[in-house]
C-alpha cells in the first residue's frame, strides 16, 4: 500500500488553523449564476475530473501525536466524501444556502476540505479557508465547466501594465497608533456571520486615470466606514484596509492552496472629511502600487518567525491565540478583496450557459467583523458585504450597502 504523500501546512494555513473557532467558521462562499440548469451525473463527473486535474486539492489534515512540530496536509487520490450535492428547490432555497455556506466549514479531516452545493442553476461552493482561497476554487470550477459543456474556459489575458518599480508608500499616513474599528451597529443574538449581496453597475473611470477600479473601491469602502463611524459617534481614528495581492497565474499552473499575500492600505481621518476626490483618489492609487511592489511574506515576517517549529503545535497553537488576542486593537478596520473581472468564462454549454453573476466573501470575524468582497462579471460590479453577527445586524448590512453604492458614484464624478 503506497503511501500517502504529506506537505507542511504553510504559514497561512498554520496560522489560522491554530485560531479555529467553531461560532465563526473561517469559510470562503463563492456563488455563481447561470441562466440555464445542470444535470446532475455530468456535473458530479466533470467536478470529479477537476479535482483530480488539481490533485493539490486532494488533501486532508494528517493525523498525528500531541508534540508533533508541524501540521501536515495528506494528499489522496479520491474524495472521502460526495463533493457535490443537490438541494431541492424552494422559495428560499438560495438564501438557505448562502447561510449554510457561512456556517458550515467542510472539515479539515476529510478530503477535500471544499463542498459543491447546487441550487436550481446557481452554484454555491463552500471552502475552508484554512487549506484553500477563493481564486485557486475557482480555478478549479472553471476545469470542471470546461468539461461539462466542452467549451474553452481558458482565462483572459491580464490587463497589461507597466511592471512597478520597489518604491516606498509615499505620503502614508502612520501605523503605530491602533486603526478605527467598525462601530457597533444592531447585533443579532446568536454568534456567526451574515451576507448581504448585491449588483451594482461598474464605476466609470475617465480614461487615462491615474487610479484603477480597485482604487475606486477602496476609497469608497473608506469613505462608507468614516461615514459609517460618524454616524455612530465614533471617534476619528486612522483608517486601515487590508488588501489581498495575488501574483498567481490563472492558467492550469495555478498552484492551488492560499497564494494571497496581505498588504494594508492606511487613511488618515482628515483625508476622508469632505475630500477632493481626484487628490484623494491619485493618492490612493499611489499608496496600493507602492504596497504591491514591496517583497513582503503573506502573513509578514512576524508570521514566519511564530510559524518556526520551536515547539510542538499545540504549545505554538496556544501562544498564538495569545499573541491574536493581545494585537486585536491594532487588526485593521476592514477587508476589501477586490477579485476584479472574473477571468473565465465559466461557461457550461449551451443549456447551463455562461455565468451572469460570481459572488465572493470573505470571513468577517472579530475584531474586524466586516468584509467588504467585490468582483465583475457581464460588465456588472458584484458586492458581498459580510459581518460578524456579534457587530452588526441586516439593517445595519443594508445601510452600509446604500453607503457604498453613494461613495462609488461619487468616485466617478471626477476629472
Amino acid at each position: 500500500m503506497t503511501t500517502p504523500v504529506r506537505i507542511p501546512f504553510p504559514v497561512v494555513d498554520e496560522v489560522s488553523r491554530h485560531c479555529l473557532q467553531e461560532e465563526e467558521p473561517e469559510t470562503v462562499h463563492i456563488e455563481v449564476h447561470l441562466p440555464g440548469p445542470l444535470d446532475r451525473s455530468r456535473l458530479r463527473k466533470a467536478f470529479l475530473e477537476a479535482l483530480h486535474r488539481h490533485p493539490r486539492i486532494l488533501m486532508r489534515e494528517a493525523p498525528g501525536p500531541w508534540y508533533r512540530r508541524r501540521y501536515e496536509w495528506e494528499l489522496t487520490r479520491e474524495p472521502d466524501v460526495e463533493v457535490v450535492t443537490f438541494a431541492p428547490p424552494g422559495p428560499r432555497a438560495v438564501q438557505e444556502a448562502r447561510a449554510r455556506a457561512l456556517a458550515q466549514a467542510p472539515p479539515l479531516s476529510q478530503s477535500p476540505p471544499v463542498r459543491l452545493e447546487v441550487v436550481d442553476s446557481v452554484l454555491f461552493l463552500t471552502i475552508n479557508h484554512t487549506a484553500l482561497d477563493g481564486p485557486a476554487c475557482l480555478r478549479v470550477l472553471a476545469t470542471a465547466a470546461e468539461l461539462y459543456g466542452g467549451r474553452d474556459n481558458s482565462p483572459a489575458a491580464p490587463p497589461v501594465r507597466p511592471a512597478e518599480p520597489h518604491r516606498e508608500p509615499p505620503d502614508t499616513p502612520t501605523n503605530w497608533a491602533p486603526p478605527a474599528r467598525v462601530a457597533r451597529g444592531t447585533p443579532e443574538p446568536s454568534p456567526g456571520n451574515g451576507m448581504l449581496v448585491t449588483e451594482l453597475p461598474l464605476p466609470h473611470r475617465p480614461k487615462g486615470s491615474p487610479y484603477t477600479v480597485n482604487d475606486q473601491l477602496m476609497v469608497t469602502t473608506a469613505l462608507t466606514l468614516a461615514h459609517w463611524n460618524r454616524e455612530h459617534g465614533a471617534r476619528p481614528r486612522p483608517l486601515r484596509i487590508t488588501m489581498p495581492v495575488d501574483d498567481r497565474p490563472r492558467d492550469l499552473s495555478m498552484p492551488i492552496g492560499n497564494g494571497t499575500r496581505l498588504v494594508e492600505v492606511p487613511f488618515a481621518p482628515r483625508e476622508l472629511r469632505d475630500p477632493r476626490l481626484p487628490d484623494l483618489l491619485r493618492r490612493t492609487a499611489e499608496r496600493t502600487r507602492a504596497l504591491k511592489s514591496l517583497p513582503r511574506p503573506q502573513l509578514g515576517h512576524g508570521a514566519t518567525l511564530l510559524t518556526a517549529p520551536w515547539a510542538p503545535v499545540a504549545a505554538r497553537a496556544a501562544f498564538t491565540r495569545t499573541l491574536r488576542r493581545a494585537a486585536a486593537p491594532w487588526t485593521s478596520t476592514t477587508l476589501l478583496s477586490n477579485i476584479g473581472r472574473i477571468p473565465y468564462p465559466l461557461d457550461f454549454g449551451e443549456e447551463a450557459g455562461r455565468a451572469h453573476a460570481v459572488w465572493f466573501s470573505a470571513p468577517a470575524r472579530m475584531p474586524r467583523g466586516l468584509t467588504v468582497t467585490t468582483a465583475s462579471t457581464a460588465g456588472r460590479l458584484h458586492l458581498a458585504l459580510r459581518w460578524s453577527r456579534t457587530l452588526l445586524g441586516p439593517g445595519d448590512g443594508a445601510h452600509l450597502r446604500d453607503l457604498f453604492e453613494h461613495y462609488l458614484h461619487t468616485t466617478e464624478a471626477t476629472s
